[in-house]
């Protein structure tokens, strides 16, 4: 089901939690909506779902006006961070409350129901939990039970309000690698809410990236990371350096070095230099940005080099790869850099 947005907003005590968007989800994709606390994402999301009135604009649901509908009109399944079922339930019947509640008239046979929840339990992978209550699985097990009975209604789309949010971080990429799998396998529209850069990239088909009740980049994961829109995106997403210099002549000029521009939009003045921890290499003629070693750390067997440039603020950080730490450099060593790859943005005026 395609799902259009068209110039929806909403404002909270005068105060504008979402400008007026305009965004186009496709039929089966996986879309990821991801910003800080207070982006807007999340009110996006319950407005798609009929949890919140629209200000203005429009939402359609393939060829349906859905902007008016409620979100049993929608037939929307929806996902809590917080799973929300019911303590007092067994899976199997948390499952089936969805399908059970229907008004009589399309409500299905007992004996569909229980069929209907038998294969989604089996699809999520739950089956031999079916007569157990919420407070006996596992917080990943009950995410699967609030999957599986919002798809029980045979939803329209698919939402998820920070689906794994409550979960440790071992639980996390498990199940949302899961997640992707029974995507894959239903096809349904879906989009889900994070914060968690690294869980939107390996997730989603899309990621739309919100900041200050804005869309300020929308593309395929791949892009967002390494052709990132704006400073903000740039730090945002993954790890960043920043440099502070200035451009002219075509040139960055920072750090007592000079560095061609990566793209025409950067207009002569102050801007900054932004590049990721693994664009970065040791020169071996020690040339390049000069900087001193502040530390060298080693976690998880990842080794980090930090490093202060002459007139910055920020110290730089470094990925070192292992044919580095054949010449690992000592703290207060001087050491010559080199940029792999960098973006840089005029300064905000």
């Amino acid at each position: 089901m395609d799902i259009l947005i068209e110039g929806v907003g909403k404002r909270f005590d005068g105060v504008a939690a979402l400008s007026p968007i305009d965004l186009a989800i496709p039929s089966g994709q996986l879309v990821a909506l991801l910003g800080p606390s207070g982006s807007g994402k999340t009110t996006l999301l319950r407005l798609i779902a009929g949890l919140l009135p629209v200000d203005g604009g429009r939402i359609r649901f393939g060829d349906n006006d859905a902007t008016r509908l409620s979100l049993r009109d929608r037939r929307v399944g929806f996902v809590f961070q917080h799973y929300a079922l019911f303590p007092h339930m067994s899976v199997f019947e948390n499952v089936a409350f969805g399908l059970r509640s229907q008004p009589r008239r399309q409500r299905p046979a007992e004996a569909t129901i229980r069929k209907k929840v038998d294969d989604l339990l089996e699809l999520v992978q739950i089956a031999a939990l079916r007569d157990r209550l919420p407070a006996q699985l596992s917080g990943g097990q009950r995410q699967r039970v609030a999957l599986a009975r919002a798809m029980a209604i045979d939803p329209t789309v698919l939402l998820l309000d920070e689906p794994f949010g409550a979960l440790d971080a071992k639980v996390r990429i498990e199940l949302r690698r899961w997640l992707r799998t029974l995507h894959d396998e239903t096809g349904l529209t879906t989009v889900f809410v994070t914060h968690d850069q690294e869980e939107a990239l390996e997730l989603a088909d899309r990621v739309v990236v919100m900041n200050q009740g804005a869309i300020v980049q929308d593309d395929v994961p791949e892009r967002v990371y390494s052709h990132p829109a704006s400073p903000f995106v740039f730090d945002f997403i993954g790890r960043s350096n920043q440099i502070e210099g200035e451009v002219r002549d075509g040139l960055f000029f920072a750090a007592g070095m000079s560095t061609p521009l990566t793209s025409d939009d950067c207009p002569v003045g102050p801007a900054t230099l932004y590049s990721r921890p693994h664009d970065l290499r040791l020169s071996e003629s020690g040339k390049g940005l000069q900087a001193k070693v502040l530390e060298v750390r080693r976690l998880a067997g990842r080794v980090t080099l930090e490093a202060a440039l002459a007139g910055q603020t920020r110290p730089l950080v470094m990925d070192l790869s292992s044919h580095d730490l054949l010449a690992l450099p000592a703290a207060g060593e001087r050491i010559g850099l080199s940029l792999q790859h960098y973006r840089v943005f005029a300064a905000a005026r």
